[in-house]
């Protein structure tokens, strides 16, 4: 490789391969599997694009400044994680607490009524993993498939918002409508996206907690009670389709803001 490469921009993930400015090397399982050219490539990139789950840890230890941040690695599919810094932060966020050991059941009723929201709280996406607690065989059988149990307050809305940042920007926000009969909005359930007006406070909201925490690339979930905004979770992997539906390009997007110097 050639040595005029040498502080460039680089990219182990492959979303920026399109980018004229960004060196994309691929994920490999080994650094070995690198030649020594890619390995310095790395080492004097100002910053690694995409370093995947794989190698972000190792990277971030190593002092390199990561996009996306360190922080959405850690938080990536852990709901328990993002619940201790929501609270931590004083974010507007459901009433939640998990519970483990010997009668979760006993200690679950004694904080919660029915209905209420129980989730999975590892790797559980796109709605699923997602239950709505109506009895107490309901939660018997919820009970039978986590050891840890994530309980959270029942809201009942119809609708709620997705919010997409990038860097330190809301690029694109939308409402997911519930289908008949169904208590979750995502779209992988049959949820419907609007573009109705979203109120300057929820985006206010999303801005402030994305900055306090360093999640420069997520989908933020947003309900709407009594007028106040609710943080619900941030999915470091969203799904592309709200924006794919307003005419706008995930991949161009990204594109110029690396190419602007804005991530």
């Amino acid at each position: 490789m050639a040595s005029h490469l040498k502080g460039s921009k680089v990219a182990l993930g492959l979303q920026l391969s399109h980018c004229p400015s960004v060196v994309t090397l691929g994920v490999k399982c080994n650094w070995d599997d690198y030649s020594s050219e890619e390995i310095e490539l790395i080492r004097s990139a100002p910053k690694v694009y995409f370093p995947t789950i794989f190698f972000a840890d190792t990277l971030a230890a190593a002092g390199k400044c990561l996009f996306p941040s360190i922080q959405c690695y850690r938080l990536l599919g852990d709901k328990i994680k993002q619940m201790l810094l929501f609270d931590f932060l004083g974010v507007p966020f459901p009433r939640t607490r998990v519970f483990w050991g010997s009668n979760r059941a006993e200690k679950i009723l004694k904080y919660f009524e029915f209905p209420f929201i129980a989730k999975f709280p590892y790797g559980s996406s796109m709605g699923q993993g997602v239950f709505l607690i109506k009895n107490r065989s309901d939660l018997d059988q919820y009970l039978l498939q986590t050891r840890h149990a994530y309980i959270q307050e029942y809201i009942p809305i119809r609708r709620d918002l997705r919010l997409i940042v990038l860097g330190k920007k809301v690029v694109h926000s939308y409402w997911k409508e519930a289908s008949s009969g169904e208590f979750r909005t995502n779209v992988a359930q049959g949820g419907r996206i609007t573009f109705d007006p979203v109120p300057e406070k929820a985006l206010h909201l999303v801005r402030e907690l994305a900055t306090k925490a360093g999640l420069d690339h997520a989908g933020f979930d947003v309900c709407e009670r009594d007028k106040e905004f609710l943080i619900l979770e941030a999915n470091m992997h969203f799904g592309k389709k709200g924006l794919e539906m307003a005419g706008k390009s995930y991949k161009d997007i990204l594109r110029d803001m690396v190419e602007g110097g804005i991530i």
